[in-house]
């Protein structure tokens, strides 16, 4: 486990899956994810949350969703993190993404440099290397295609997936995503006694909470492995308790075997978790809907305001 400065943010390092050993010489992808850029998170935070991962040096930057929190008020702050990082970013949207405008925040992300992936896959290129990065929309809110994300992905170049809904990595194996990336659940912030289970495990009945489930060495096919990171920021509460709870930095080294160094922690079996009920489900897409509604109100009235003010001096 690397030093983490001012002590406020862990960063951990793990080992990528085995078959990047066969296919990658080395390349360090850093992992950040639930920044939620906005008043409940300092942006000391945010900018200490960079300076960790530059220090780093990492070939490539992956966040996993839920830049901000519920308000476009912070896109400018948002756009602003995003351009100190030093090496190329590559993401994918959350839930807190959607109620608060995803065209919104993809614009203020793709203006500071970064590449957002809607259900979709790409290539990066360090040095000599190939990377394929896969990234599914956020799931959370229905917005996940991963027919549509999978199309057309080579099977001669290593992939990794990225995915804000940590269950989604179940798929992914199965078309031969061997290591996923996501967010969602910080960790449960509180992590004490286990409360982090109960709280997003049995009652928001995730599978995965926090940290490294799956196999990196799979036994059989349609398995890998899956990265569920404690977040930068919070929705709420900036409470953080317990080791697993600290805010996060997670560094995978592809082209390491699994156990050719120390990690922070070995794999884990999932928790039981429960499927959403299709009410839910509908309750969920449907919120998105409701709040692009009310902004958009909220934006016909500024406008009508506005219009009025100016034919009221111009009058004068």
């Amino acid at each position: 486990m690397l030093a983490a400065g001012s002590g406020s943010i862990e960063v951990r390092r793990f080992a990528g899956a085995a078959i990047h050993a066969q296919q990658l010489d080395h390349l360090r992808v850093a992992h950040l994810t639930d920044l939620h850029v906005g008043r409940v998170t300092p942006m000391a935070v945010q900018h200490e949350a960079v300076r960790l991962t530059n220090a780093a040096k990492p070939d490539l930057v992956v966040i996993t969703g839920d830049f901000v929190c519920h308000s476009q008020l912070y896109l400018d702050a948002l756009a602003e993190v995003i351009t100190r990082f030093e090496a190329p970013v590559i993401c994918t949207l959350g839930n807190h993404d959607h109620w608060a405008g995803a065209q919104e925040v993809r614009r203020a992300l793709t203006r500071a440099g970064a590449l957002v992936l809607d259900n979709a896959h790409t290539v990066i290129e360090v040095g000599h290397q190939r990377l394929q990065v896969v990234g599914l929309d956020d799931a959370y809110t229905g917005h996940a295609d991963r027919e549509r994300a999978l199309r057309g992905l080579r099977s001669d170049l290593p992939i990794i997936g990225l995915s804000h809904i940590g269950e989604e990595a179940d798929g992914l194996w199965l078309a031969g995503v061997p290591l996923v990336f996501s967010g969602h659940t910080h960790a449960g912030q509180v992590t004490l006694a286990r409360l982090h289970e109960l709280a997003i495990g049995r009652l928001a009945g995730h599978r995965y909470v926090h940290g490294l489930y799956g196999e990196r060495s799979p036994t059989r096919e349609g398995r890998g492995a899956l990265y569920v990171g404690a977040g930068i920021g919070a929705a709420v509460l900036p409470l953080r308790l317990g080791d697993r709870g600290r805010r996060e930095v997670a560094l995978f080294d592809l082209g390491d075997m699994p156990g050719t160094f120390q990690e922070h922690h070995t794999s884990q079996p999932p928790l039981p978790g429960r499927r959403p009920a299709p009410g839910k489900l509908y309750a969920r897409a449907a919120a998105v809907v409701k709040k692009r509604e009310k902004r958009e109100k909220r934006e016909k009235r500024h406008a009508r305001r506005t219009r009025r003010m100016a034919l009221r001096h111009g009058g004068d």
